[in-house]
Parts: C-alpha cells; sequence; structure tokens
C-alpha cells in the first residue's frame, strides 16, 4: 500500500482513471461495483460517460479508498467541512496492510464478497472496526497479526465502542479489568 498523500496527483478524466484502474488491477465491474456499494450499471454509466461522473462524497471516498488515492484527486469531489476523526487502531490496520504488502484491493478480496463494502467503509473510518471478536480475528489473520497484538487492538477497540456508548472506564475499572482478563485467557487459549 502507498502514501496517498505523497502520490503525484494524475490529470486524467475521472471515468478513464477508473477504467484504467480495473484493467491494471484485472478487476471485475461488478466486484468493483460491490466493493463501491453501487449497481452493476451504475459502473457501466461512469466509465461509458453515460451519466455524469459521480459528485457524491461517500461514492468518491469509496471508489478512492479501493483505488489507494485520495478522493480529492477526482475533480468532482469536494472536501466535506466535517473531516473524518483519526482512528488510531484504524492506522494500526493500514499499517499492518503495508507491512503485508497488501494494497486495498488485494486486502478487500481477503473478504467474502458481502463483507467488502463494509470493509471499505471502515478503512475510510466511516465505520467503527469490529468489535465481534470472530470478525475482528479474520482481519487479523488476514494481516497476519500476532494473537497478543491483535487482542490489545481488540481490547483498544472495545474499549472505544464502551466510551462511546457513556461506559465510564475509570468508575468501572476493575470490572473492565476483569473481563478483558477472561476474555484474553479464552482467546489466547482458543486459536
Amino acid at each position: 500500500m502507498q502514501d496517498k498523500k505523497n502520490k503525484p496527483k494524475v490529470n486524467q478524466k475521472s471515468s478513464k482513471k477508473v477504467s484504467d484502474f480495473l484493467e491494471k488491477n484485472n478487476i471485475h465491474k461488478k466486484d468493483f461495483a460491490l466493493m463501491i456499494g453501487v449497481t452493476l450499471s451504475y459502473v457501466y454509466n461512469l466509465i461509458d460517460e453515460a451519466i455524469p461522473f459521480s459528485t457524491r462524497g461517500t461514492t468518491l471516498e469509496r471508489i478512492a479508498t479501493v483505488m489507494d488515492i485520495m478522493p480529492e484527486e477526482f475533480d468532482e469531489y469536494v472536501i466535506p467541512s466535517d473531516p473524518v476523526p483519526y482512528n488510531k487502531n484504524l492506522e494500526i490496520i493500514k499499517e499492518y496492510m503495508a507491512k503485508n504488502k497488501l494494497s486495498t484491493v488485494e486486502f478487500l478480496k481477503k473478504f467474502e464478497k458481502k463483507k467488502r463494502l463494509q470493509m471499505v467503509d471502515i478503512l475510510r473510518g466511516f465505520e467503527p472496526l469490529y468489535i465481534d471478536f470472530a470478525e475482528f480475528k479474520k482481519v487479523g489473520e488476514i494481516l497476519n497479526m500476532p494473537q497478543e497484538e491483535l487482542f490489545e487492538l481488540w481490547k483498544d477497540v472495545f474499549s472505544e465502542y464502551l466510551q462511546k456508548g457513556s461506559f465510564n472506564i475509570e468508575n468501572n475499572k476493575e470490572l473492565l479489568d476483569s473481563m478483558f482478563s477472561g476474555a484474553k485467557k479464552y482467546i489466547l487459549s482458543s486459536k
């Protein structure tokens, strides 16, 4: 995975940019449609320029995420007034993708097709990382994460989830420590 911010911007028509990407990466339009949450006919219409290229922020961000580029590389993209907040846990996932030399497309293809759109939204920061450990473990297996590190990352994600639900971490520290201690024993013993 390349550093999106340091890539040179290629001035190319958006539809051509997408078409070239699909061809270069041997991605079927149907798979691409699933990854970005649109219909197959919509992808054909975008590429064939039968309709104006999308100006919808979500669609452009999903396309950019799959293509490993910044959405600003599309002339049609308007930067949202509310940027996505930084997520250190998501950055760890992206670091592991880079460490494993997995492009976003290669990473997405490791998931069943019906999960790919959700993973795109997770990678662009609009959906939270899984708190369901079985799902989280699948991500860890794909990224070859050591069990201990996977557990610590899941623990951070789960704690974040609890805090967003008004769970006071400090007032419930003993309960949380006990819960995570039991979860750790279970997770590390059930490989």
